[in-house]
């Protein structure tokens, strides 16, 4: 069997691909950082069947090691500081971990075993303000947020690597995902918690930004499907991975508080405080590439999406009560 290295396995995208991965019958290790608290909620189901090992991204030595001992065939670099908003409040540690930090990962594939594949999970925050619509492999990155500005060198140090190197290195430019494994300080997430919390009569209301914001939204199971078959297919490239549809902030809410019977007009409050000091106002993407080479498609549409989440959080907060 292959044996697959996953870092940030115990994320949302690192618990599905961990599943996909077993499913297909791969060995699967996943990169774990030492902490004195263990957060492997979303992994939970899975603790009997991955292997995880002790590494982190601001350590050299470490990843190398953790190659040595998990002899990967494949490599999907997950790990990251995610939350855009952080980005601001901790510019250079997003830097340490989304750039610098895939440095490192590409450094220690370079000395343990070129042959090993890797992905690097791009986003589409590097678009930014965004100069073509929609958004391709080609469209210009110009990024609005540290966060994004950092997935765009660990973009180009993957493209570099694979150019220096010959290295078998993909860049997945995801657009959006989701799913009920989001974290709850994503606005998607934060959203259908706040539904099913005021459903059940714990909250009163919901305070959001920039309700006008569009988003390529799609479901995070869907996305890490994109992710293996990248690295199955002959040459390493780059793809957008995205539904190709946007819709706003104010939509997604709309549709949440339907599910449930519910006018979200009655319950969604406006906090200036909660917007970006530069606003990403629109993202839209073009997976046409993705869909013609690699045969991916979306199974999941907007509307099930949203369904699916606030269903999953009704039967937390109501198990909770």
């Amino acid at each position: 069997m292959p044996n697959a290295l996953i870092t940030g396995i115990t994320g949302q995208d690192g618990s599905y691909l961990a599943v996909l991965l077993l499913e297909k019958g791969y060995d699967v290790f996943g990169v774990v950082r030492r902490a004195s608290t263990e957060n492997f909620e979303r992994i939970e189901h899975l603790r009997d069947r991955v292997s995880l090992v002790q590494a982190d991204l601001l350590d050299q030595l470490s990843l190398i090691e953790a190659l040595e001992e998990s002899e990967p065939s494949e490599v999907y670099n997950l790990a990251a500081q995610s939350f855009v908003p952080t980005s601001w409040k901790q510019p250079v540690l997003t830097a340490e971990f989304d750039a610098v930090g895939v440095t490192r990962v590409l450094e220690a594939i370079r000395t343990v075993n070129r042959k090993i594949r890797y992905y690097q999970a791009s986003s589409s925050e590097m678009f930014g303000k965004v100069l073509e619509v929609p958004q391709k492999e080609t469209t210009p990155f110009y990024p609005r947020s540290p966060y994004g500005v950092a997935k765009v060198y660990g973009h180009f140090i993957t493209v570099n690597y694979r150019e220096s190197y010959d290295l078998f290195a993909c860049s997945g430019i995801l657009f959006n995902h989701e799913s009920p494994r989001r974290g709850l300080e994503f606005v998607t997430r934060k959203i259908t918690d706040a539904v099913a919390r005021i459903k059940e009569g714990q909250q009163e209301d919901l305070k959001l930004g920039n309700i006008n914001s569009e988003r390529d939204w799609g479901f995070a199971g869907d996305y890490v499907r994109a992710m293996w078959m990248m690295l199955q297919h002959d040459k390493p490239d780059d793809y957008v991975v995205a539904t190709g549809e946007t819709h706003s902030v104010r939509e997604f809410a709309r549709l949440a508080f339907e599910h449930v019977g519910l006018d979200w007009e009655k319950y969604v409050k406006s906090d200036p405080s909660l917007h970006r000091p530069a606003e990403v106002d629109q993202l839209i993407g073009d997976s046409t590439l993705a869909r013609k080479k690699l045969g991916w498609n979306p199974d999941v549409d907007f509307p099930g999406l949203v369904r699916m989440m606030v269903d999953a959080d009704l039967e937390r907060v109501r198990k909770a009560t």
